[in-house]
């Protein structure tokens, strides 16, 4: 996998996002938060995360897309995954999430969270359903001091709730 150039003509090639990609994560990104699927964030919070981007690329086009965050020491989320919706279906978001997860094994996460409304498509990829938290209490306190929003809603936070779009949150062990 890991953005391998040798892939046949007409598949997306997966490779670490560069500052030239951030218009279009925003583009493929755009229709899905007016959706209230993904949340939609400023061209600088993309800028500021890039080095957790990976992207699919087709034809000189981001056909998709997904960011690993490291929350704390053994937890990281699986952020913004899309897909260009000419390629649902086609595989391409496992290829990203299984990019994200060889990331996250790479520099030692045990477990990945996200938060999503594409339930069976995490599932299939091994992620549960949870409830309540993820983490012992001593590390949730830690997690009070982010400033991350998605540090929030992880840790299910009131002030976040208006913010919420009403998705599941679910929890892989590596």
């Amino acid at each position: 996998m890991s953005g391998d150039a040798s892939v046949a003509p007409g598949r997306p090639v997966i490779r670490r996002a560069r500052t030239a990609d951030v218009r279009g994560i925003r583009a493929l990104i755009a229709p899905l938060a007016e959706r209230r699927v993904l949340v939609s964030k400023e061209a600088v919070t993309y800028f500021e995360s890039l080095h957790e981007f990976r992207v699919a690329e087709l034809d000189d086009r981001i056909v998709g897309c997904g960011a690993l965050h490291v929350m704390w020491e053994d937890l990281a989320e699986i952020r913004t995954l899309a897909v260009a919706p000419e390629l649902l279906g086609s595989g391409l978001g496992g290829r990203l999430l299984e990019e994200l997860v060889q990331d996250a094994r790479e520099i030692g996460v045990q477990r990945l969270f996200c938060l999503t409304f594409e339930i069976e498509f995490f599932t299939r990829h091994g992620f549960e359903a949870i409830e309540g938290q993820a983490v012992p209490m001593d590390v949730y306190a830690e997690l009070l001091r982010s400033y991350d929003e998605g540090v929030a809603e992880f840790l299910d936070l009131e002030r976040v709730k208006p913010n919420t779009l009403g998705n599941t949150r679910m929890l892989r062990t590596l």
